[in-house]
């Protein structure tokens, strides 16, 4: 007889650090500041929510990118990856982190195709 055990937690050990064990994977998550402007345009542009977001940082496979674009260049630097929420809703999510606001999300959407085939060719 064989007996599998799949266990799922979250542990917020402070306010904006949360712990996972998903699938045997522990994945430390940095809490991710939604400006309440970004946040409307979020849910009424482009229908996102930030859990999804958070499900993107935690599902994320690649790397990051950074945009160094001349237009779109900030300091600290604005990266970008491309992940799928836990329902495969792939998002392109854009974002900063510096030390006192941690994680901020500048936007997240569904990627474009020509997105998709930069973030694969070099994250």
């Amino acid at each position: 007889m064989c007996i599998v055990l799949y266990i799922q937690f979250e542990i917020y050990i402070r306010a904006d650090v949360r712990i996972t064990l998903k699938k045997g994977i522990i994945t430390l998550l940095i809490r991710l500041n939604i400006e309440p402007d970004i946040k409307q345009k979020l849910k009424d542009k482009h229908q996102v929510k930030a859990e999804e977001i958070e499900e993107c940082f935690l599902n994320r496979e690649k790397g990051y990118l950074e945009d160094t674009r001349a237009d779109h260049v900030t300091d600290p630097p604005t990266r970008w990856f491309i992940a799928e929420t836990d329902v495969g809703r792939l998002l392109k999510v854009v974002w900063i982190k510096d030390e006192v606001a941690g994680i901020t999300i500048k936007t997240a959407y569904e990627p474009n195709a020509k997105e998709i085939e930069i973030y694969t060719k070099h994250a």
